[in-house]
């Protein structure tokens, strides 16, 4: 069954893994229903993915977000399946 989650990142040096990053969210694009980013002068950028997808899915987006090096990420998935 698929849950809806959100997915929060915060870059902690976008310049040095944006582009990894955009190349992990664009492989998992068929369970994306939003995305947004925002930036700070201080050079941090926040973002946060809303997906729909079963566990193993949106684990796996998560996993390899987190596995890039300036990026920390925490998820928020909801107890009611859809």
């Amino acid at each position: 069954m698929r849950k809806i989650a959100v997915i929060s990142a915060i870059l902690e040096e976008p310049a040095k893994c944006q582009q990894q990053f955009n190349e992990v969210i664009a492989s998992f694009k068929g369970i994306i229903r939003g995305r947004m980013g925002i930036p700070f002068e201080e050079g941090i950028s926040v973002i946060a993915i809303t997906v729909i997808g079963d566990l193993n899915e949106i684990n796996s987006l998560t996993g390899k977000l987190g596995n890039i090096e300036n990026v920390l990420v925490k998820t928020s998935i909801s107890k009611k399946e859809i």
